[in-house]
């Protein structure tokens, strides 16, 4: 039963990458569109990504001066107690003057003050883990908190059984409407309207092994009557498009960043990424086969953890990133050969998907406040 439309206040906190930014947002719209007249307060790391892009979405912004430990022992490290006190006492200041109902933590630096601070003053806390692998923030977090929802089966293992809610990760809803979008794509991205069409995603910054194996591949993948949509990454792009060039290949296209991810998705035929959370739940709604590689780079290789959740269940291939630059290309040339086994994939991966997850967080939330 859903409660009364009504004011609220409402913390979100967390941030650092896409995978814990937009998932926040999504949950942040889906209480606004229920709960118009409330007041909702996103609280991120100082220099960090969502600095910018929470108000990009329309919403305020605090920020605290924390930074993760490093994994090896280095000179940064000597300062994060005290960064954590400090940011432990703004949290504080930030809770005494907004006085929120309920806060929520998205996973990244800011989350741990902030939602630690909530539960020491008794508001109602709730976690969201994107992840297959739990991070230690969260779990930390956990002991206290009222609800955790995560994005995958068994994660009790984790986190207190009877606090656990698998609900999936919110996306944005663009990404749930892709039916007859698929001509208007290939026309927004100049692309050929017959050949197959591979789409290459590395994250915001870029990913160089990615990188690195379609620069390699990529006049293997024209020759045999394939195109590519190809997301370099802000870090690689004007290397990128150069080499391109250089080569005159006319049916690889290279994009620093695509903004209209539902236009790529529409188009693609075979899509080729990271195994971010955001990643793997954004994939699972498209429904067409995906080629993950995982990123080594992230804590707990909980990219790889992502991937082999999918892998298990047939709805997707995975390549190590230190095979992907040999790998790729026969893997591409493999599906695309096998129309029978892409259609398999597409079916699979559609079945982990959860499109009603920021609705399902959302009525959690409401029972938090009432």
């Amino acid at each position: 039963m859903r409660i009364t439309k009504g004011t609220y206040r409402i913390i979100i906190s967390g941030g650092g990458t896409g995978g814990h930014i937009y998932p926040a947002i999504a949950i942040a719209n889906a209480w606004k569109s229920r709960h118009p007249d409330s007041k909702i307060l996103f609280v991120g790391a100082e220099g960090k990504m969502e600095m910018q892009k929470v108000p990009e979405a329309g919403y305020e912004i605090r920020g605290l001066k924390i930074a993760g430990l490093q994994r090896k022992l280095t000179l940064a490290n000597l300062s994060f107690p005290f960064k954590l006190w400090k940011s432990l006492q703004k949290a504080k200041q930030i809770l005494k003057e907004f006085e929120p109902d309920l806060a929520l933590g998205g996973g990244g630096y800011a989350s741990g003050p902030m939602l630690r601070a909530a539960q020491q003053k008794g508001i109602p806390t709730l976690i969201q883990e994107q992840n297959s692998y739990a991070g230690l923030t969260n779990k930390f977090l956990a002991k206290k908190a009222k609800a955790i929802c995560v994005a995958y089966p068994g994660m009790e293992k984790f986190f207190p059984k009877e606090k656990t809610h698998y609900l999936g990760n919110p996306v944005r809803g663009d990404i749930l409407q892709l039916e007859g979008k698929s001509e208007k794509a290939k026309a927004h991205f100049g692309l050929d309207t017959h050949r197959p069409l591979l789409l290459v995603l590395g994250g915001s910054l870029g990913a160089r092994t990615i990188n690195k194996a379609i620069l390699q591949h990529m006049a293997f993948f024209e020759a045999k009557g394939y195109q590519v949509l190809w997301q370099t990454g802000k870090y690689y792009y004007e290397e990128m498009k150069q080499a391109v060039n250089t080569s005159q290949l006319k049916h690889i296209h290279p994009l620093e960043f695509i903004k209209e991810m539902d236009l790529a998705y529409a188009s693609a035929d075979l899509i080729l990424s990271r195994a971010g959370a955001l990643s793997v739940s954004e994939l699972s709604l498209v429904g067409k086969p995906a080629i993950f590689i995982p990123s080594p780079n992230v804590a707990e290789d909980h990219q790889t953890k992502n991937a082999m959740a999918f892998v298990e269940q047939g709805a997707a291939r995975m390549i190590k990133d230190s095979e992907a630059i040999e790998k790729v290309g026969k893997e591409v040339e493999k599906l695309f050969s096998q129309p029978q086994t892409m259609a398999v994939l597409g079916q699979n991966i559609r079945k982990l998907a959860k499109p009603d997850a920021s609705e399902a967080i959302v009525n959690l939330m409401e029972k938090l406040v009432q």
